[in-house]
């Protein structure tokens, strides 16, 4: 497949990856259908992550369609269409369940 990829300071490329497979029982693959670089993208591009390695794969923010999903998904199936924000949650965790996702916080 061809993802955005981190290849150092200020350069980006578009390469070809490997797909990507299921690694956890609630892992869900989602075909990318459209997607864009946001604001925290910079932080990569910029070199300020000193853990990334060229040919890191960027990107947070999308719309797609599940492809697969793990025998443990309940809550989507297979042709659903979804977006994915900058901030996920897992739905089961105290914080979770305390209304408390990334970039959710109650108050």
């Amino acid at each position: 497949m061809k993802a955005l990829c981190w290849m150092g300071v200020n350069d980006l490329s578009v390469e070809t990856v490997d797909d990507p497979g299921l690694v956890n029982p609630h892992d869900v693959i989602v075909r990318v259908r459209l997607t864009t670089t946001c604001g925290s993208d910079l932080h990569f591009l910029g070199g300020y992550l000193p853990g990334m390695r060229e040919g890191d794969v960027i990107g947070h923010e999308f719309m797609g369609e599940i492809v697969e999903t793990g025998p443990e998904v309940t809550s989507v199936r297979v042709g659903d269409r979804v977006v994915v924000p900058s901030f996920i949650g897992c739905g089961s965790c105290p914080y979770c369940e305390d209304g408390m996702q990334t970039g959710n916080y109650s108050t």
